[in-house]
């Protein structure tokens, strides 16, 4: 691998201005590409990160600036032509060009696609519902918080959870209404779920659980406000039209490297079906992490001495006084099993979900810190445990192996 830039990548567009996108104009640069780059975004903020909009910021607790990657001058000091307010209407892959709603145009020699996600929209009873995914959203729902207010949450997802923390933070009434028995019982399977639910109700959420007519709870609750998160659909339109390939998962297909079925073009964060290495098959994550770490492996690809990306998926959430870091990834179907080590009554515990064979595919600790870098090797390296061992608090995690 060359050690410097494909001589031929002299122009690189970025699309979407989010952290994967801002992430990608700041790996190119730190890994010495000095050509033309263009960082294109709808949204008229700086690139910021999302997190904080279910969390921080929506809570009062932090600034907006703080969520910013990079203050707006350092695009301007880094060379980086950042277009806000601009939406990419076309892509012509064969005469590598994208179309500005204005309808002017940029030309490429590399493509990078970084255009996340949109909140999935549901009509419900009442009043028109509000949803979380901008700067604007988050103002819109904090200001329904309150005394005396009464706040509905349509799903039981992370972002409904943390809508209902920060909600009940600023002693507003909550109703939280989830189709299914529990919140997150498809993410993290009933043992766990049951975790988040004991939590929500101690904090005085009132939970509505199993719900198949969602406007009639919401007709009886007759909230100030109703609050829809039903997740997220990648925003691939762009992608689609222009004839890239998708994926089963609804993003756009990408190798080891990131690079999509058009050469020219990679994807990176929420949008990219990622043939993971680690994890024998494609995964697509809508978390921070994947926005934040994917973009650099993307950079060294274009420029020509890419690896594969391995990182194995990671995500976190706060709620109320519960803090915890998910990493790997398991499906929580009859075929993992949890072994939890320390307190789940109290909140203090590391949850390892474990394939038949023993593999720990995945694990989750709950105000328990600094064992990630403990935890990693163990899915990495596909190390077949004894699950009694990994119980035990006792027994370092080096020597939980059978």
């Amino acid at each position: 691998m060359s050690d410097n830039p494909q001589p031929e990548v002299q122009k690189i567009v970025v699309v979407g201005a989010g952290l994967a996108g801002a992430k990608t104009v700041e790996a190119l640069r730190e890994q010495g590409f000095d050509g033309s780059l263009t960082l294109v975004g709808a949204e008229s903020e700086p690139p910021y990160e999302r997190p904080p909009l279910s969390k921080d910021y929506l809570s009062g607790e932090a600034e907006f600036d703080d969520a910013l990657v990079h203050p707006q001058e350092w695009y301007a000091e880094h060379d980086v032509d950042l277009r806000l307010g601009t939406e990419v209407t076309g892509l012509d892959r064969e005469a590598r060009q994208v179309t500005l709603a204005d309808g002017s145009t940029l030309d490429y020699d590399a493509l990078v696609l970084a255009t996340g996600s949109q909140a999935r929209h549901l009509d419900v009873a009442g009043a028109e519902p509000l949803t979380l995914r901008t700067r604007e959203d988050a103002d819109r729902i904090r200001s329904t918080f309150g005394e005396g207010k009464k706040l509905a949450v349509v799903g039981g997802g992370w972002i409904g959870l943390e809508v209902a923390a920060a909600a009940r933070g600023a002693d507003t009434e909550v109703v939280l209404v989830e189709r299914s028995e529990l919140p997150l019982l498809g993410v993290l399977g009933r043992e766990m779920a049951e975790v988040f639910a004991d939590l929500h109700r101690e904090h005085g959420v009132d939970l509505r659980l199993g719900v198949d007519d969602v406007d009639a709870v919401l007709t009886e609750v007759g909230p100030d406000a109703v609050v829809v998160g039903v997740g997220v659909q990648p925003r691939v339109e762009l992608a689609e039209a222009a004839g890239l390939d998708l994926a089963d998962d609804g993003g756009v297909a990408v190798d080891a490297e990131l690079r999509s079925s058009d050469p020219a073009i990679w994807a990176v964060g929420d949008i990219a079906s990622h043939d993971h290495p680690r994890l024998d098959g494609r995964i697509r994550v809508e978390h921070w992490a994947t926005a934040l770490n994917q973009p650099a492996a993307a950079a060294a690809s274009i420029l020509g001495r890419g690896e594969a990306y391995d990182r194995l998926p990671y995500f976190y959430s706060d709620q109320f006084d519960l803090g915890m870091e998910y990493v790997g990834h398991a499906s929580p179907d009859d075929t993992a099993r949890v072994v939890v080590r320390g307190d789940r009554d109290g909140r203090e515990f590391v949850a390892f979900w474990l394939d038949a064979e023993d593999h720990v595919l995945a694990a989750m600790n709950v105000n328990v810190w600094d064992v990630q870098d403990a935890i990693r090797p163990l899915i990495l390296e596909r190390t077949v445990v004894d699950p009694v061992k990994l119980a035990d608090p006792d027994t370092a995690y080096e020597q939980v192996g059978r």
